[in-house]
């Protein structure tokens, strides 16, 4: 018998990260006998030039995709805007499907999970995706200096309580972040219905391309947004360059060059070292072929225990070692653990002999990211915890 399942997801899927972190799970999951109806919230403009593509993904794998388009303004009133529209949208869908599980990425998907489960008895996935009211916080989006923030902000700690009581199971994407939500009051028998599974890679993609160059090449893969720590990143490329002059800082971003440029002039970094351009998905395995190293560094704050960066996995499953800060999720774990990169605690204490004369195997480092963050096994854990609710 075919089982109906209701995706709700606040992020789109013409955005990197749908195509990265939701469809793959649910082309594997469509596989196993589930019927998805996705419902997503679209930027207009990436909603234009890639309808097309996420169409045609859906259609030819059985998704019935329902995309509504994303409101930005005004702050706070077009989310609750957004949120009542896709609980009408989905009460609507259920009336004619009647869903055996709503699986929720993050907490405003949540509000319509939870609602579905008291009235419909739906079985009811909280895919948390971390911490999401802390790091409203800790990214300096919600002021709790502002009545209304501090209200909200309350507002979704409550009702993440009831997320993780209500939830028929939970996903955290992090070790770390499971073990401190169990330490907090009013959790009910969390432990036994709560997975980890991590922001897995498509290996199938992201796979190690030769070289075809001997230049010393630092990466770096992915937005430029809140959480990452530009000016350390560029403070690491400044002493490689003491080491090795002819080393070269090249971005793989869709954000404005413009922000690189301004910072490196700051930390007298010539233009001419930094390469900047934009790539799609399919084409980051060859455009990074030449990177002896990637860097990441994430501020390490409270919300951050519960995160999994999406490149860790895929810079693993390409073979290219990376340089990391500690204090992220599991990320340091995991470097020790596969011997996949080297974690900096203090970038002034950087043991640049130690990461210039170690040596790396492209193969060690995929067999890591099987390992870890394949998306087989995901997709596997994804099915199990299905299979247990429905």
């Amino acid at each position: 018998m075919v089982k109906n399942v209701l995706y709700l997801s606040y992020d789109g899927m013409t955005d990197p990260l749908g195509q990265s972190q939701v469809l793959p799970y649910i082309i594997g999951l469509t596989k196993k006998g589930f019927h998805f109806h996705l419902i997503s919230f679209e930027k207009p403009d990436r909603f234009l030039d890639h309808k097309k593509d996420i169409l045609k993904i859906c259609e030819d794998n059985g998704i019935v995709w329902v995309p509504m388009l994303y409101t930005k303004r005004p702050p706070l009133l077009s989310t609750v805007w957004d949120v009542w529209r896709m609980k009408r949208k989905a009460f609507s869908l259920n009336k004619e499907h009647s869903f055996s599980i709503v699986h929720c990425r993050s907490y405003l998907s949540a509000l319509i999970g939870i609602s579905m489960k008291r009235r419909f008895k739906t079985a009811f996935l909280f895919d948390m995706r971390g911490f999401w009211a802390d790091e409203r916080v800790d990214g300096n989006l919600w002021n709790l200096k502002n009545p209304i923030y501090k209200w909200v902000y309350h507002f979704f700690k409550r009702q993440e309580l009831l997320f993780l009581n209500e939830a028929d199971y939970t996903i955290s994407l992090t070790t770390a972040g499971k073990n401190e939500m169990l330490t907090w009051k009013g959790i009910k028998d969390l432990n036994e219905r709560i997975k980890v599974i991590p922001c897995c890679a498509d290996l199938n993609l992201f796979k190690p391309v030769s070289r075809d160059s001997e230049e010393f090449l630092l990466g770096y893969l992915g937005s430029l947004g809140t959480w990452y720590m530009l000016t350390e990143m560029l403070m690491v490329f400044k002493k490689v360059k003491e080491t090795i002059p002819n080393a070269k800082f090249h971005f793989l971003t869709k954000d404005d060059p413009k922000i690189i440029y301004s910072e490196i002039k700051e930390l007298g970094i010539q233009p001419e070292d930094i390469i900047v351009e934009e790539s799609d998905r399919k084409d980051i395995p060859f455009k990074t072929r030449n990177w002896n190293f990637s860097v990441f560094f994430i501020l390490p704050c409270f919300s951050k225990l519960s995160s999994s960066p999406t490149k860790q996995g895929e810079l693993m499953g390409m073979g290219i070692p990376v340089i990391c800060n500690s204090g992220v999720g599991d990320v340091d774990s995991i470097v020790e653990k596969y011997q996949s990169g080297i974690v900096v605690l203090n970038i002034n204490q950087l043991n640049l002999d130690e990461l210039l004369n170690k040596k790396f195997d492209k193969q060690t480092l995929r067999k890591g990211a099987n390992d870890y963050f394949s998306l087989i096994k995901g997709v596997e854990s994804y099915h199990m915890i299905y299979e247990k609710i429905c």
